[in-house]
């Protein structure tokens, strides 16, 4: 079985990226997924999209692997571009790991995937769109409020100062958001509570794995209880050192809440194969959802990983799966049966020289 792992490498392209670490956590990701599943008659190789070059779609179209795991997450440092991939991977015929565009764009455009939970009635904070810095003079809903980038993931543009309790701080983390990520803000209420994530696996059957919580530390005493940029993606910072994902202690009916609004939730963008939900534990015990992630992290240190492994996957028997998932799924799919010529073969080295050079 011939697996490429299409993934971006644009960490580099610009010179203030505020989402930098993230994009470049995907290419060792590539290679660890790439390690844990090259052996036997399985060959699984990266290849990169350098930027947007458009060039590794020629690669893909001349050597037809049997199977695409993508771990895009942007195009040319823009994490909008992340939906045009799958597109171009349904244009070739060739099956792939994860959500479709559809669902990707959804999950990026968070007003939008909120909307829909709204109106499939799944739990999520009232919200309001700030798209011009006099929209926050109008927002009216009850303190505290989150502020967030309304089209990114991975907590870009998170921190303590997102999280406010009156109208000119409101302003303020508008401002920014609107400033630094030029798109909309999404103000959220903040629920205060528990943090607990959801990682889902398959399709039919989708199956939780086992669920985790942030375990806010010290540093978070008298800071808002959140996972903001610095926790998730700097490594040397308090913030990350005080933030550990660990075992969630739950009791069953809680535990089924919170697994039934994941499902509920992913469903509703229509998601598939993986992912995780991530969820707001009221005080009352009301599980909200705060994002949904198709194709999650999947480094062998993420949560994610972590996960599977207590539920008896190492990181091999997780890689196997998800290939497994997206084979079952793609099966019989007219636009993902294969269009090129032949059998798959193994790569030459001129093949793998395009492929090590990302086209």
């Amino acid at each position: 079985m011939h697996i490429i792992l299409l993934h971006n490498r644009d960490h580099e392209l610009l010179q203030d990226d505020p989402g930098r670490e993230a994009r470049e956590d995907v290419v060792r990701v590539a290679a660890a997924l790439a390690e844990a599943l090259t052996k036997g008659d399985t060959l699984a190789e990266p290849l990169a999209i350098e930027g947007d070059r458009l060039d590794f779609v020629d690669t893909l179209r001349r050597r037809q692997p049997d199977l695409v795991i993508n771990l895009c997450e942007s195009l040319a440092a823009d994490s909008r571009g992340e939906m045009a991939v799958p597109c171009l991977l349904d244009a070739l015929g060739l099956a792939y790991t994860g959500s479709s565009a559809l669902s990707l764009g959804l999950a990026l455009h968070k007003p939008k995937a909120k909307e829909l939970l709204c109106a499939r009635g799944v739990s999520t904070p009232g919200f309001r769109v700030v798209e011009r810095l006099e929209d926050a003079l109008a927002v009216d809903l009850s303190w505290p409020l989150i502020v967030k980038p309304a089209r990114e993931d991975a907590s870009m543009g998170i921190s303590g100062d997102s999280v406010v309790h009156e109208r000119a701080a409101l302003v303020r983390a508008c401002e920014r958001v609107l400033r630094e990520f030029h798109q909309p803000a999404l103000v959220e209420q903040f629920i205060a509570g528990r943090e607990i994530y959801v990682p889902l696996l398959g399709n039919q059957p989708r199956r939780a794995l086992p669920l985790t919580e942030i375990h806010f530390g010290r540093t978070f005493e008298d800071r808002p209880n959140i996972v903001s940029y610095s926790a998730k993606w700097e490594a040397g910072s308090d913030e990350y050192r005080d933030t550990p994902a660990g075992p969630c202690q739950v009791d069953a009916a809680l535990e089924a809440r919170c697994v039934q609004v994941a499902l509920e939730a992913f469903a509703a963008l229509d998601c598939q194969d993986y992912g995780r939900v991530d969820l707001r534990v009221s005080p009352e015990g009301v599980p909200y959802v705060i994002d949904i992630n198709p194709n999650c992290d999947l480094h062998p240190g993420a949560g994610f990983a972590r996960a599977a492994a207590s539920a008896g996957l190492d990181y091999a028997a997780l890689a196997a799966r998800l290939v497994e998932v997206a084979t079952e799924r793609a099966h019989g799919h007219p636009s993902h049966r294969r269009k090129g010529p032949g059998a798959p073969r193994r790569a030459d080295s001129k093949d793998r020289n395009l492929l090590a050079a990302g086209g």
